[in-house]
């Protein structure tokens, strides 16, 4: 008879190491939560309490592209700690992001590519960046809706899974209103739609006024071509954020560990950028962009589509 496994074998284990970071961020977000709703509020702790809304949303993407354990359940878990932590189900990510951004990569058939008509045209400004992701919900909610019928219809148990991370959602947002209207609001709630808002409204930083007429694959594999349909930020937003800010280097690889997309942007994307999608630091480019360029036109970003290419 082999050997019993040992403890250790039995225990979920992580794709990379890199990733204990994603799991510090998942423990410390209810830990704060927690201190505070039972302590009280203390400004700086919820500083650190909105930074790691963003953490979430990120560790989010991230698990969708590559699962970030290498046993089923433990990824089933993550996947409902993630609901519970974000304030929506994990499976969105997949119809609204891999099967339509990542499938597009902001062209035409996006639906959700920031300079559709119906969102004000190619715009890169204030307003448009604090609409775009009410824009967002509202073409992407019916693509959720149409993907879920058609699970329901073809894989029951998926269907039943997505609507478990649903009940999970609204289950705990209920028993925490209950529970203290109050505290459920300033703790729990608002924080997760702070950090919803930036996961839908990062589509606007990193692709507001890039190019995004389609190539080919086998243009995209040429390295004499350009690749413009996103923006790039190097400063530290990416040791803090998973790399979040290489998104040329995550379009072409999308199942590389976040860990690698340093390498891959340095070697093989930055220089096929435009210079003016390759930026430094995120805040930095926000106010100037969204506050400076209320007042400075030299401010402001240039679009790289025509104008008859956009559609």
């Amino acid at each position: 008879m082999p050997p019993a496994a040992a403890p250790a074998q039995l225990l979920p284990r992580l794709r990379h190491q890199r990733d204990w970071q994603s799991v510090a961020y998942l423990l410390a977000l209810p830990a704060l939560v927690a201190l505070q709703w039972t302590h009280g509020f203390v400004w700086w702790l919820y500083a650190i309490t909105l930074f790691l809304t963003l953490g979430v949303g990120v560790i989010h993407h991230n698990h969708t592209h590559l699962r970030m354990w290498r046993g089923r359940w433990a990824n089933r878990l993550t996947d409902y700690v993630l609901t519970l932590l974000q304030g929506h189900p994990t499976f969105v990510f997949w119809p609204a992001h891999v099967g339509n951004h990542h499938r597009f990569r902001h062209g035409p058939r996006d639906v959700a590519r920031t300079y559709r008509p119906e969102f004000g045209g190619d715009t890169n400004h204030l307003w448009g960046y604090l609409v775009h992701p009410l824009q967002a919900v509202c073409v992407l909610y019916p693509l959720f809706i149409r993907w879920l019928a058609n699970l329901r219809r073809h894989w029951p148990g998926a269907f039943r899974y997505c609507m478990g991370q649903y009940l999970l959602w609204l289950g705990s947002w209920t028993f925490l209103l209950l529970l203290d209207w109050r505290k459920a609001l300033l703790f729990v709630i608002v924080p997760q739609l702070h950090g919803l808002h930036w996961l839908l409204a990062t589509n606007y930083l990193q692709h507001a006024h890039a190019d995004g007429r389609p190539l080919s694959r086998a243009q995209r594999k040429t390295d004499g071509i350009a690749l413009n349909y996103a923006r790039n930020f190097e400063g530290l937003v990416n040791p803090l954020l998973f790399n979040i800010g290489l998104h040329t280097a995550h379009h072409e690889h999308p199942q590389a560990h976040w860990s690698a997309l340093t390498g891959l942007h340095r070697r093989l994307y930055r220089h096929r950028v435009h210079p003016a999608l390759n930026e430094g630091g995120l805040l930095p480019y926000m106010g100037r962009v969204f506050v400076l360029g209320l007042f400075a036109r030299r401010a402001r970003t240039q679009p790289l589509m025509p104008p008859e290419s956009i559609r």
